[in-house]
């Protein structure tokens, strides 16, 4: 999975997580029951909600996946999630008068991701609108902005060339150990993060040895 995000539908979070190989959005289900049906334990709301849909055989119980999230204790725990497609079809077995604006919500947010693919500078203005608000100077920007293009190409290539799934990984790791000695979680020990990205916690001198390999 890409990126894991929390978007905002009337000042309620939403989770959600970007698959980049499906170029799909996927959705937080327990965080949709609560917008759309104002239930004070949207947990058990879905849970009925999905034993009922299992009985009457919709496939939007049947099919939908479970990926880790940020809980509310910070924790990341697995939980049910939906496409865009499943997420419509679950807003038909909800009677909610924020039905329809919820819709229009969902398109806005496809919309930002296709506009990205179809020009790539607007990904470039938002990363460099985040970093600048995390308090990263113009230098360390730019630098982490070409190795991001780099990255991107380099999966693109592999795509090209038929990598898949794991294999990401797997490449990415040897990568790693080509100029810094070691895998990317074990990096990331050494470092003392988690959930934090790799790369927006390098230096400067990190971010171009991790480029020289590629």
């Amino acid at each position: 999975m890409g990126d894991k995000d929390i978007k905002l539908f009337e000042n309620k979070r939403i989770r959600t997580a970007w698959d980049e190989e499906k170029q799909e959005w996927y959705f937080s289900i327990v965080d949709i029951c609560e917008v759309l049906a104002e239930s004070i334990n949207p947990r058990k709301y879905w849970q009925k909600l999905k034993e009922r849909l299992n009985a009457e055989g919709n496939e939007t119980a049947t099919k939908c996946r479970q990926l880790k999230m940020s809980a509310s204790d910070g924790k990341m725990r697995l939980t049910d999630v939906a496409d865009t497609e499943q997420v419509l079809r679950l807003i038909q077995s909800i009677p909610s008068p924020n039905a329809e604006p919820f819709k229009l919500w969902l398109a806005s947010v496809g919309k930002d991701r296709i506009d990205e693919t179809i020009d790539p500078e607007l990904t470039i203005d938002r990363a460099l609108a985040t970093y600048l608000r995390k308090g990263y100077t113009r230098e360390w920007i730019n630098q982490r902005l070409q190795s991001i293009q780099v990255r991107k190409d380099l999966t693109d290539e592999w795509a090209d060339r038929g990598v898949k799934g794991g294999e990401y990984a797997i490449l990415t790791d040897e990568i790693t150990k080509a100029w810094a000695g070691f895998t990317t979680r074990q990096y990331k020990t050494i470092k003392g993060l988690k959930k934090e990205n790799l790369r927006d916690n390098m230096s400067m001198l990190e971010l171009t040895l991790n480029q020289l390999p590629k």
